[in-house]
């Protein structure tokens, strides 16, 4: 039971489109209709506010941590137990039933998530690797793909045990897929593309 409820409060939590409902109240604009139409906090960037899609970013990796947290740190929900757990603010997201199953990316929630289950260590790997793959090149799966695998990175350092492999491969599917389309996109290094 306690492991429903956890799971069930996280994808609820996971399913409010922040980013949509901050673009729509501060900014009074449908952030799906700015760049590439994904109602995360990318989009209330684009939309003009480097402040509001902070908030936005921070709100999102919030709904991962949150349950997450509670439940493994607070109330000691451990092992196999934890993978619906983590897995539900994702799924969440990424299909929100408030956005008729159409919700982001998971990138930040997939940040709170792993804040919940490491103490953010996890989350400051996967930061950092996304943000270097963003620095050398241009495609954003690559940059997701190579932040996703340092955390794996920083799994095989704190010999993690099963429950949060199979979380990383579940998370990593769901976050991939929706950048699926730039799966037909070979990155391009930045210093040569500027030269």
């Amino acid at each position: 039971m306690q492991m429903l409820f956890w799971t069930l409060l996280g994808f609820f939590l996971g399913a409010i489109p922040f980013s949509l409902l901050i673009g729509k109240v501060a900014l009074r604009t449908d952030i799906r209709a700015v760049g590439d139409g994904n109602p995360g906090a990318t989009n209330v960037l684009r939309s003009g506010s480097k402040t509001w899609a902070a908030l936005a970013m921070l709100l999102d990796m919030f709904k991962g941590a949150l349950p997450v947290g509670l439940a493994h740190v607070i109330y000691g929900v451990e092992g196999w137990a934890l993978v619906p757990v983590a897995i539900a603010p994702v799924l969440g997201h990424i299909f929100s039933p408030f956005l008729h199953g159409h919700g982001g990316k998971g990138v930040a929630t997939t940040g709170g998530i792993w804040i919940g289950l490491t103490y953010g260590l996890a989350t400051l790997a996967g930061t950092a690797g996304m943000s270097l793959g963003y620095l050398v090149q241009d495609v954003p799966f690559w940059a997701v793909a190579f932040g996703l695998a340092c955390i794996g990175g920083y799994l095989v350092f704190a010999h993690a045990d099963a429950a949060l492999w199979v979380i990383l491969v579940l998370n990593a599917a769901l976050v991939l897929w929706r950048y699926r389309g730039d799966l037909g996109r070979s990155p391009q290094l930045r210093w040569r593309k500027k030269s």
